[in-house]
């Protein structure tokens, strides 16, 4: 499988997932699985919301409708590996980590559908990169899926971020960018009391 090069989810990012993280995923697989399925249909939820709500936008409805397949295709796989691991899907609560950016969204288009594309984007891009940290981890079943799954996540990152380009008119998208990268990184560097795939470290 060609490498796939996710320096620009890395340069988009302001820090890496702490080690610590790192070491709970791997004492937390069966929690690590479902909250990645989790992830996926909440994923698939958020691009036919968009969907749904901005109609008149053909550009953001293609991408939209091809991201929402790939993201139910994702929990369809885990879903399976789970299955062959003996790990039962069962509710788990919600990270702080999509509702913590949620809050720091606007509520009035046309900011409101630029601030859910760039929370989109974060989303995507730190999804991609613990895949990343974490495949060199893992034994190679696993390893070999979320490998797989590098290509998608950086090309979901790309496709958010330059749809918040293009709808953004005159307003200057990197000040924002730069701004939920700031409290991208304060969720992901604090201290979690319960381990999720976007929790921080747990405490």
């Amino acid at each position: 499988m060609k490498a796939v090069d996710i320096r620009p989810v890395q340069d988009f990012l302001a820090c890496e997932t702490p080690d610590h993280w790192l070491e709970s995923a791997l004492d937390n697989e069966p929690i690590l699985l479902i909250d990645h399925a989790n992830c996926e249909k909440k994923a698939a939820s958020t691009a036919l919301n968009l969907m749904y709500r901005y109609v008149d936008k053909p550009d953001l409805l293609m991408r939209m409708s091809k991201l929402a397949r790939e993201e139910l295709r994702h929990f369809e796989q885990v879903l399976a590996i789970m299955a062959e691991r003996g790990i039962e899907y069962v509710q788990l609560s919600s990270a702080r980590y999509a509702g913590g950016l949620r809050e720091h969204m606007r509520t009035s288009e046309p900011g409101k559908l630029i601030d859910v594309l760039i929370v989109g984007a974060f989303i995507e891009a730190r999804s991609c990169e613990r895949f990343a940290r974490l495949v060199p981890l893992l034994d190679d079943g696993l390893a070999s899926f979320y490998q797989s799954l590098l290509r998608s996540e950086s090309r979901h990152f790309k496709d958010y971020l330059s749809l918040a380009r293009q709808y953004a008119g005159d307003e200057d998208v990197d000040a924002r960018v730069a701004e939920f990268a700031k409290f991208e990184a304060d969720l992901v560097s604090a201290p979690d009391s319960e381990f999720r795939f976007h929790s921080g470290p747990p405490c």
